[in-house]
């Protein structure tokens, strides 16, 4: 029996090369030993003790050679799949890449061209917008809806938008920064959006395992089957390891497959060893009771985290249904950005993702991050009630 995971436990991450903490005065002018680093999406917990044991086992062994035989690493994914997500896969659908803003870049290429339009429904994952412009192509933002703080897609309105020249639609599903679970009719309105426009559909789901009680995340190949689309997953995010920079994409269409596995080629690209093992080892009974009890951790933090900060007169934290990512609207306080944003860098001493960041919608945002020790959420609530304490 393994022992519980102490998500309680403070880790000094400062001075240990990790960008949210040691990038976090360059960038937002907090000072790491003063503040409280709540922007990139990482968590401040160790990964599952069996993620731990299979890299101690690879460092004990001391030779570092190309990964081979990889039966058991694609059967821990099909399993995962099939066991948490209720989607069964074959071994040839799947690709690993360098992460997924690696994946996502590889799709840009293989399925459009310099000049291609790329539907985003904004605001949304900041790294697709980086990715699709450094390539050459053009963000085509369809704006979600805000409907009583909480995103719902328009299709009508999306459609208007449409003139012929997008080629590609990015899905995140779950959603990032806003913390929907799509249902099932959402999922279908998506596909039926992409085949009327002809659109190749990449659906980027890293954050399906961390789904909040209550909640359900639905593979879009269950709900829409008849649909090709290429799936991103990936266990960076559920396991904390991001820094394996590993991720599948999983594609059931022959035709994309082919496509994929082309720029894959053109582009040299190979699996990681130390990605491979500890997402192997995270796949697994063991992997998933971690799981279990982290959600139930993040939950609480949520819900500790949306109490304090909703308690602030002008300030909404939309409710999070997926995601360790509450993304908090300032729009009420009716300050500009640059106060609000200047309040939480240099009054509470938090940084935060910027708003903007993540496109249309995004202005009167910042994004937090929960996945950090109890002890970190409750005294950055208090100094968010304390920064805006003239508001109460």
């Amino acid at each position: 029996m393994s022992q519980s995971p102490d998500f309680d436990e403070i880790i000094d991450r400062v001075g240990h090369h990790s960008v949210k903490w040691d990038g976090m005065q360059g960038l937002y002018g907090v000072d790491p030993r003063e503040g409280i680093a709540m922007w990139v999406a990482d968590m401040d917990f160790r990964p599952p003790a069996c993620v731990q044991k299979a890299l101690e086992e690879m460092a004990a062994h001391g030779v570092y050679g190309y990964w081979g035989d990889d039966r058991a690493y694609l059967a821990a994914i099909g399993w995962w799949m099939a066991n948490r997500h209720g989607w069964q896969i074959a071994p040839e659908w799947v690709f690993t890449t360098h992460g997924l803003v690696n994946g996502t870049a590889l799709c840009v290429d293989a399925f459009t061209a310099p000049g291609d339009g790329v539907v985003l429904m904004t605001p949304v994952y900041h790294a697709f917008a980086r990715v699709i412009k450094a390539a050459g192509r053009r963000v085509v933002e369809c704006p979600l809806v805000l409907n009583d703080g909480r995103y719902e897609m328009d299709f009508d309105a999306w459609d208007a938008q449409m003139d012929g020249s997008a080629k590609m639609l990015i899905l995140c599903s779950p959603h990032n920064p806003g913390g929907r679970v799509w249902t099932e009719a959402e999922l279908r309105g998506v596909a039926d959006f992409a085949r009327r426009h002809g659109l190749v559909l990449v659906s980027d789901e890293i954050h399906h395992d961390l789904v909040m009680p209550g909640h359900k995340h639905h593979a879009f190949p269950t709900v829409c089957p008849e649909q090709p689309v290429v799936m991103m997953t990936a266990t960076t995010k559920t396991f904390n390891i991001a820094g394996t920079h590993s991720g599948n994409v999983i594609i059931a269409d022959p035709d994309l497959r082919a496509r994929f596995a082309g720029r894959m080629a053109a582009r040299g690209v190979s699996p990681n060893s130390f990605g491979l093992a500890l997402a192997t080892a995270a796949y697994s009974p063991e992997g998933a009771a971690w799981l279990d009890a982290l959600i139930a951790y993040l939950d609480e933090n949520r819900r500790i985290f949306d109490a304090g900060v909703n308690a602030i007169p002008g300030l909404h934290s939309m409710p999070l249904e997926a995601t360790y990512l509450a993304w908090v609207d300032f729009a009420g306080t009716g300050m500009t950005r640059e106060e609000f944003t200047a309040r939480v860098e240099q009054g509470a001493k938090i940084a935060a993702n910027h708003g903007p960041t993540f496109g249309l919608g995004g202005e009167s945002f910042l994004r937090f991050n929960l996945a950090t020790p109890r002890a970190r959420v409750i005294e950055a609530v208090a100094r968010l009630q304390a920064a805006f304490g003239d508001l109460q």
